[in-house]
């Protein structure tokens, strides 16, 4: 049978090797540009403009009466961006939200600061509906 090292419950000292300890001596690798997935990228670093339009949605349907904005309309972005998109709105309005179907949803009547945001990354927001 395997003998089993037992640690001293006695207080006494404790031989104990860190397995991270060759870590610290490697050399680490230079900076790398950045990647095209990159999340640490902001996307009001370098805005682009003439993005298209994207309506803005104000909705309470089929959601037990509570308010959600929504933003559809999205053209030739991946769903990486929206998600960025998505979690920069969250951020600025405090309030929840998702990427659902290719539409940014987030929770309340945020409108006003969804389009602000839109804008500063290049879209030209449309409030539709009601």
């Amino acid at each position: 049978m395997k003998d089993k090292k037992r640690l001293p419950t006695d207080g006494g000292p404790v031989k104990w090797a860190n397995p991270f300890a060759a870590l610290k001596q490697a050399p680490r690798p230079a900076a790398s540009p950045r990647e095209p997935g990159d999340e640490s990228a902001s996307l009001s670093a370098a805005p682009k403009k003439g993005r298209g339009r994207v309506d803005i949605l104000r909705q309470t349907a089929h959601r037990g009466g509570k308010t959600v904005t929504v933003v559809t309309g999205f053209v030739g972005i991946g769903q990486a961006e929206k998600e960025l998109l998505a979690k920069q709105m969250q951020k600025v309005c405090g309030a929840g939200g998702t990427v659902k179907e290719g539409r940014i949803e987030i929770q309340g009547d945020q409108r006003d600061a969804i389009a602000r945001i839109l804008t500063e990354a290049g879209f030209r927001p449309v409030f539709a509906g009601g």
